[in-house]
């Protein structure tokens, strides 16, 4: 018999799937529906980075920006050099009209990667 998480009869292989649909679910537009599936993947595996930042971006294209900067500063916690992440929580605090914040991680992310839409955003010619 498949090993469960808690009472919920959820097994290893069931999160997996969650989280492959919650990543369909997001290129199809349905954030908030990514949203819940990944919720009960975090709960079941926290320690999951690549589950928090999908539900991070998640969170940013329902426009939950408080709950999308909380994911991407953990998943920064954990992999302070994930250039994605970075620019990621960049653009979430430029959506909160926090311009100092976002700059910060802009040229961290460009730093960490050279790739030209995180050197644009860096603007360090500015």
């Amino acid at each position: 018999m498949p090993e469960t998480s808690g009472s919920t009869g959820r097994t290893p292989e069931t999160h997996v799937i969650d989280f492959r649909a919650a990543e369909q679910l997001l290129n199809a537009r349905d954030p908030r529906g990514a949203v819940k599936l990944l919720d009960g993947v975090i709960a079941a595996h926290p320690e999951n980075t690549a589950a928090r930042l999908l539900r991070a971006r998640a969170f940013f294209a329902a426009a939950q920006l408080r709950p999308a900067e909380l994911e991407f500063t953990i998943v920064l916690e954990r992999e302070p050099d994930n250039a994605f992440a970075h620019f990621a929580l960049a653009r979430t605090y430029e959506r909160q009209g926090r311009p100092e914040q976002a700059k910060r991680h802009f040229r961290l992310a460009a730093a960490l990667d050279p790739n030209p839409e995180y050197l644009k955003a860096a603007r360090f010619d500015a």
